[in-house]
């Protein structure tokens, strides 16, 4: 069914694509766009034209430190899923040296029966720091920090992020099957109290008489294929499904953009939805799904036209001062509970 796959409509590509450009057009526009060469040029990518030449850079940067390594049994096929029983993952997670999984890494490649091993979000600040100031990233401001993904022929199960993402790949190739947001319904996704979320359906064998919304997704899903040097930025809770398309893959990426917590986080908002709506009768559920659609999302456009400005309260907008006393009394309410 790979065949699905290559069918799919490409997701749009952009060469020489700088800070301005990035932020007034590719990040206001929240869709996916890869950047075409946009990591050519780091020393990084020259060094990556081979595994041992890859591995021998790395390891000249290594501090010391334990790195989250994440290993699946062979049977696997390198799909990072759950069990069968949803109740837990197909791969186990440990800390290891860094030299030390980078060389079991590269003696595992080209065997049918070897496991497998892979370096997963690796902070180089910490970690490896002379990597981060050899190789940067002018997009985005330096606080931003990157991570290392150092791996075989991996398949990551369709998931997404609460953070815009820009992944950038250093060696390798790596493809992107990914969908919008809204898509969420079609995907038939697992535990959400098991993070992060999978996708039970896969865009690589889809089994549509088991998932027949899956259908919808996938004429709804497109695809990036990505080269050393290149990168894909992703919006916010775009699912995607990575498959590492060669022996040996390394990539770097930047997440940003989740900085809002506790009443302003909307994760957290959701989880209180959950709480406090998901079990009304259906009268009152239809009641606040409208509350919801009028006044949060706006679906059939400004409710408050009618209402003068100066009469719209906390439905025209919040100053900091109203924020601040809205805040206080949620709180307050919280507390009660």
């Amino acid at each position: 069914m790979s065949d699905m796959i290559d069918a799919l409509p490409e997701v749009e590509v952009r060469a020489n694509v700088d800070a301005r450009r990035f932020h007034g057009e590719v990040l206001a526009a929240e869709r996916p766009v890869v950047l075409k060469g946009l990591v050519a040029h780091w020393p990084a990518v020259a060094a990556g034209r081979t595994a041992r030449d890859m591995n021998a850079y790395l390891k000249a940067m290594d501090r010391g430190a334990p790195a989250p390594v994440m290993e699946a049994p062979a049977a696997s096929g390198g799909r990072y899923f759950y069990t069968d029983d949803l109740r837990e993952f197909n791969f186990t997670k440990r800390q290891r040296g860094v030299s030390e999984t980078l060389d079991l890494i590269e003696s595992h490649l080209g065997r049918d029966d070897a496991p497998f091993v892979a370096i997963q979000m690796l902070p180089l600040a910490t970690h490896l720091p002379d990597f981060t100031r050899a190789n940067l990233l002018p997009l985005l401001p330096p606080q931003v920090m990157p991570r290392l993904w150092v791996g075989g022929p991996l398949r990551t199960q369709t998931h997404n992020d609460r953070d815009h993402n820009i992944a950038c790949v250093v060696a390798g190739a790596r493809r992107f099957v990914l969908f919008p947001p809204e898509q969420v319904a079609n995907l038939y996704v697992g535990p959400l109290d098991n993070p992060p979320p999978l996708s039970l359906a896969n865009p690589e064998q889809p089994d549509f008489a088991r998932f027949p919304k899956f259908r919808a997704a996938m004429a709804a899903a497109s695809v990036a294929r990505l080269e050393a040097g290149d990168a894909l930025f992703m919006p916010k809770y775009w699912w995607h499904h990575v498959t590492s398309l060669s022996p040996y893959n390394v990539l770097v990426n930047y997440w940003w953009g989740d900085t809002a917590r506790g009443l302003e986080s909307a994760n957290d908002g959701f989880l209180t939805a959950l709480l406090a709506l998901k079990d009304l009768p259906p009268g009152q559920g239809r009641y606040w799904k409208a509350m919801f659609d009028t006044y949060v999302f706006q679906v059939d456009g400004d409710p408050l036209a009618h209402i003068p400005p100066a009469r719209r309260g906390l439905l025209g907008g919040l100053d900091p001062r109203s924020r601040a006393r809205l805040k206080a009394e949620l709180k307050t309410a919280y507390l009660k509970s």
